[in-house]
């Protein structure tokens, strides 16, 4: 049994202010066995511009040890590179969650489609932006 598909998402927090709403929907989808997160790190950029890469653990609030029990922090697919690549995106004073997780949900859908003989030729996430577009210009005609 193989592991279902994995995706990565970076969400960034002006002024570096980590808010707890993110972890309990987090821990939601995970103790539902809908995701099971692989890796997550923070970067923060400070006023100056320098940044400091931080695991879950290293962060001194409830909101880190909320992010600490989501299992599978420290998945290793996350390096020091994909750090500083997130944190050159990031303005001044603010900071961001690096966020790498296994859609669990789709491994049934997966081995039903190898079993039937199928192969996969792609899987793309549409942005959010076309479909509220399309929602929208749907929705006026």
């Amino acid at each position: 049994m193989g592991i279902g598909p994995v995706e990565y998402m970076i969400v960034a927090f002006p002024g570096n202010q980590f808010k707890g709403e993110i972890v309990p929907a987090l821990q939601e989808l995970v103790d539902a066995g809908t995701v099971r997160v692989i890796d997550l790190a923070f970067v923060i950029k400070d006023g100056d511009g320098n940044m400091a890469a931080l695991e879950a653990g290293d962060l001194d609030s409830e909101v880190g040890a909320a992010f600490s029990k989501l299992g599978g922090v420290n998945g290793g697919l996350l390096n020091q590179e994909d750090l500083e690549a997130a944190a050159e995106e990031l303005e001044p004073n603010s900071s961001a969650a690096l966020l790498v997780w296994e859609d669990v949900w789709a491994t049934k859908l997966r081995d039903a489609i190898l079993n039937a003989g199928g192969e996969l030729l792609d899987l793309e996430r549409l942005p959010y932006e076309v479909v509220q577009a399309a929602v929208e210009w749907a929705e006026s005609n």
